[in-house]
């Protein structure tokens, strides 16, 4: 094939995919939207990374790929602070402040994550290594209880030796997230981020179809 067809080809062939691509653009409800200013002010600095999804940090999970049932099973993001100082330790917090509901959220703020101890130049790669004080647990939020905040935070450490107690063991709900950090006197966080989901069911998609309400009658 001579160069004159090729190229021939490759144009169209450009073209086809370009009219593919802008059709699936028109009717892909996979939409990335950002979070509102007011919710944006927490978001400094921090990048947070779930399979599928990308990067998260400050924006709606999309409702679409039922990612927002997929994130209920996912293992932790890869959280990464750019930032980070390579000889420092860090404590990485992630805490909903909706539980179980924004409107009314008694049980603030649910622990998620806690992990202290994690150095500076893992915090840049987003390896999340260190003295992990709760576990991961993934944002669950109940039906009809609207959207959910998952905040993160991270704090420089500076050498002290960090723990939960005894009664903060016992429950992740009803944390007092500031006499925590008074406590080992953290003050502001180095950075911080939030994205906002909500319960698959209540899903815009899903209610339209009726999906929403005969999955609310099997469960």
């Amino acid at each position: 094939m001579g160069w004159t067809m090729r190229l021939v080809t490759a144009a169209l062939l450009l073209g086809l995919v370009t009219m593919m691509t802008g059709n699936e653009d028109e009717n892909d409800p996979c939409i990335y939207e950002t979070l509102s200013d007011e919710d944006a002010v927490l978001c400094k600095g921090l990048e947070v990374y779930y399979p599928e999804v990308g990067n998260i940090a400050c924006a709606f999970i999309p409702d679409c790929n039922n990612f927002r049932q997929k994130i209920t099973h996912w293992h932790e993001p890869i959280v990464k602070f750019p930032g980070a100082l390579d000889g420092a330790t860090y404590i990485l917090v992630m805490v909903d402040p909706d539980a179980p509901s924004r409107s009314e959220p008694t049980k603030k703020f649910w622990r998620h994550w806690l992990v202290s101890d994690i150095k500076g130049l893992d915090m840049k790669k987003g390896k999340i290594q260190g003295q992990e004080l709760s576990y991961y647990q993934p944002p669950s939020p109940p039906p009809k209880t609207g959207f959910h905040r998952y905040q993160f935070f991270v704090y420089l450490q500076e050498g002290r030796v960090i723990s939960l107690l005894h009664k903060e063991n016992k429950t992740r709900g009803y944390w007092k997230m500031d006499k925590f950090l008074n406590r080992f006197h953290l003050k502001e966080p180095e950075a911080s981020t939030q994205f906002m989901t909500q319960n698959q069911q209540d899903s815009p998609r899903l209610q339209n179809t009726g999906g929403g309400d005969s999955e609310s009658k099997n469960k």
